[in-house]
């Protein structure tokens, strides 16, 4: 069986996965800030939820081919086995599930309309209907399949768990610049950035030392927008600095 262990330096090793994960995020958020507008699709989650959603269910499914040599190992690197105790994994599946419908069938609807200021364009998530969280959780689930992939990465080249989530903070902070080019106010991209840098921090221990960390690490992702819409719509959003 070929290795996936690599024979060059110890900084090739790391900067490797790092350059794989973020070419491909690149890609797809070039394509969908300049693409899908080019082809009629406004990059707009609230209105085109549907059509958002099949855009990253294509990249989701890049994301499956390209790295499915090291989803295929994923038993080697973590302290323990996909759905070992298959009933707590339904358990899990179906609570999140039962949650997210509760929040998008019941919570956002009650929640006060956005304040809007006249004269700003605020992003999607404050005007954020029931259509948003249909391409944000296949996105999400995009940006997930991205993650492991990056600490699998680095766990297959004996990088240790430490460095694997300043790297994985790295990217998926840094990822989150890319927000820039849907003209949202750059005070609002710098707290998404510092946010997710925290997040990658946390991801990497998830996947690799709890039992089914990949649906904590997606539940943690999606609930932080729902958490972050309710505190938003009832509160008022920050300056935009």
């Amino acid at each position: 069986m070929m290795s996936l262990r690599p024979r060059g330096s110890a900084a090739l090793a790391l900067v490797a996965p790092l350059l794989q994960v973020a070419l491909l995020w690149l890609l797809s958020d070039l394509g969908f800030y300049l693409v899908l507008p080019a082809i009629g699709v406004a990059p707009d989650y609230n209105t085109n939820g549907v059509a958002i959603a099949l855009y990253y269910a294509f990249w989701s499914g890049v994301a499956v081919i390209g790295f499915w040599p090291l989803y295929a190992i994923w038993s080697r690197y973590a302290q323990w086995k996909t759905f070992e105790n298959r009933l707590l994994s339904l358990a899990v599946w179906s609570v999140a599930f039962a949650g997210a419908m509760y929040f998008v069938a019941r919570v956002l609807p009650a929640l006060p309309a956005f304040d809007l200021r006249e004269g700003v364009i605020p992003p999607a998530l404050p005007l954020a209907n029931g259509w948003y969280f249909l391409p944000k959780s296949v996105e999400i689930l995009f940006q997930q399949l991205l993650v492991t992939a990056l600490v699998l990465g680095l766990a297959a080249r004996d990088i240790g768990l430490r460095r694997i989530s300043l790297a994985c903070a790295l990217v998926f902070g840094a990822a989150h610049l890319l927000l820039a080019f849907g003209d949202a106010p750059w005070g609002y991209v710098l707290r998404f950035t510092a946010m997710a840098s925290l997040f990658g921090l946390a991801f990497p221990y998830l996947l690799l030392r709890v039992p089914m960390g990949l649906a904590y690490s997606y539940v943690a992702h999606w609930g932080f927008y729902a958490l972050l819409l309710t505190l938003v719509r009832s509160f008022g959003a920050p300056s935009a600095g």
